[in-house]
């Protein structure tokens, strides 16, 4: 980026009862080394009612840059529009409050930017994690076994990639992909990004920047943010068929799979099929071993690194991964999201489930 050249950056924020992490967040916003560039920040709120309009409220007062939005539809892909077209900046940068965000965070984005000219720079999936629950979560966050080879879980990777946790373009390459699809309540980022590699632009991973995004701290969270994840990611591989990399398939198949050998077997026994009640069985433990096995071994190899207190814990987070993201990539099979088509009452219970 030419020193002289004074950029306008408008950072965009999708923001909903984000109380517990909202001001860590805008402190980090507004702590930004911005050198020669001019920030305005936009958050859409989804009409929070946990006090963080009020927060919101007292950092506008306090800071001319902010500027805060309403967005009644309550989902990402709403607000991140309404913010687009609002803003007035030649670049976007997407932030989200459940994250913080290094002091040079804008300024690395806009330089990667220009320095790479690619249609859209991010940063690997860094992890900032309070207690023992999360900290085990986020160590699974970045093993291979949990990530399935996903680029952007790699904190040392610099290159090409499918996709980036958040994102940084310029404004008229989101006008002419066409922003984000408001079908979508989950994955509107990774579908933009499969819109723009379709269409034969880059996505590109640097390290220098760097953000910190907060997991669950239960189970029970992981477990339901991955049942929507899953359930919203089938919606993208609907959308783009082809375009999607195949490791998204795997969990559904896989649950899929072990579902109809339970099935079969059950069917045998009810057939009186006893040699093929027990092929069936015998295939399904083997896979259900196999899985068990990768699952301990990568247990082990990060309690080696990062505590063996952690190594009882850790299966069970591999498996809440997995086996949410499988189920609801597989609600989503059975039930088209309430996106495509005339919904019907379960779509729409799904998709408020979802949201």
């Amino acid at each position: 980026m030419l020193q002289d050249q004074r950029v306008c950056v408008s950072v965009v924020v999708p923001c909903r009862n984000e109380i517990r992490h909202i001001r860590a967040f805008l402190d980090s916003v507004f702590r930004q080394e911005l050198g020669q560039i001019r920030m305005e920040v936009l958050i859409a709120d989804g009409r929070s009612d946990d006090g963080t309009r009020r927060v919101l409220g007292e950092f506008e007062m306090k800071f001319g840059a902010l500027r805060i939005l309403d967005n009644p539809e309550k989902i990402v892909s709403t607000g991140l529009n309404r913010a687009i077209r609002e803003a007035h900046g030649e670049i976007i940068i997407l932030m989200i409050a459940h994250s913080i965000y290094a002091p040079d965070y804008v300024r690395s984005c806009v330089e990667v930017l220009h320095e790479t000219n690619a249609d859209n720079v991010g940063g690997p999936a860094l992890t900032l994690a309070d207690g023992f629950i999360a900290q085990a979560i986020a160590h699974a966050f970045h093993t291979r076994f949990a990530r399935g080879g996903a680029k952007l879980r790699d904190p040392r990777y610099e290159g090409l990639v499918e996709t980036v946790p958040y994102g940084c373009w310029r404004k008229s390459t989101l006008e002419r992909i066409g922003m984000f699809d408001e079908k979508l309540v989950r994955a509107e980022d990774y579908e933009l990004n499969v819109r723009i590699i379709s269409c034969g632009g880059t996505v590109w991973q640097s390290p220098r920047i760097a953000s910190w995004y907060r997991p669950r701290a239960s189970m029970s969270g992981l477990s339901r943010q991955y049942f929507k994840n899953g359930f919203w990611k089938f919606a993208v591989v609907r959308k783009h068929q082809g375009l999607v990399s195949w490791r998204h398939l795997v969990p559904g198949i896989c649950l899929f799979v072990g579902a109809v050998l339970l099935l079969c077997a059950a069917g045998a026994c009810f057939r009186g099929s006893g040699w093929w009640q027990d092929a069936f069985l015998a295939i399904w433990i083997g896979l259900v071993g196999i899985y068990i096995t990768a699952s301990f071994v990568s247990a082990f190899s990060i309690a080696r690194r990062k505590g063996w207190k952690f190594l009882p814990v850790l299966p069970a987070v591999f498996a809440t991964y997995h086996l949410s993201y499988a189920l609801g990539f597989i609600t989503a099979m059975l039930h088209r999201p309430a996106t495509w088509g005339r919904p019907n009452p379960i779509q729409k219970v799904l998709a408020a489930m979802t949201k």
